[in-house]
């Protein structure tokens, strides 16, 4: 199991692996997503979606709520401590998303093994109404985060 700072409590550890990885995580950060909340098996990130996110029919890409949900999985998954890759995900789309709404995304532990962790994830408009539902599968490596 990973190790942590002598005072470090799992809230903060959590907190740390995700700032660490948001501050490498390119595409996170073109998409605009700001991390609102982490806890171990959890995390609760926001976006607002542009019209350069949009497709033919002027609704957001199905990629860009999944992508927010994809991100929450990754942050929600790797607050373990140990580094986690997503072996398989589905998405069920619920309503369409526009140009200028806020989504929020909030990934949860379902359950977890020592090696595989199930996840689900909620992505919802600021009036909160549900978008999308996706539910993913991680594959827990040995690696742990420093």
């Amino acid at each position: 199991m990973p190790t942590q700072t002598q005072h470090e409590t799992p809230e903060q550890r959590a907190r740390r692996i995700v700032d660490q990885m948001m501050a490498r995580d390119a595409f996170s950060q073109w998409l605009g997503i700001e991390v609102l909340s982490v806890e171990p098996g959890r995390a609760r990130v926001r976006m607002t979606v542009r019209p350069e996110m949009l497709n033919g029919f002027a609704v957001a890409h199905g990629g860009i709520a999944f992508a927010l949900a994809d991100s929450a999985l990754a942050f929600a998954s790797n607050t373990c401590g140990v580094v986690t890759m997503t072996l398989e995900s589905t998405v069920f789309y619920a309503t369409p998303v526009k140009a200028g709404d806020v989504l929020t995304a909030v990934a949860e532990e379902v359950s977890a093994g020592r090696r595989v962790a199930l996840y689900d994830v909620i992505v919802t408009r600021a009036d909160g109404t549900r978008v999308a539902y996706v539910r993913g599968t991680v594959y827990r490596t040995k690696q742990t985060h420093a």
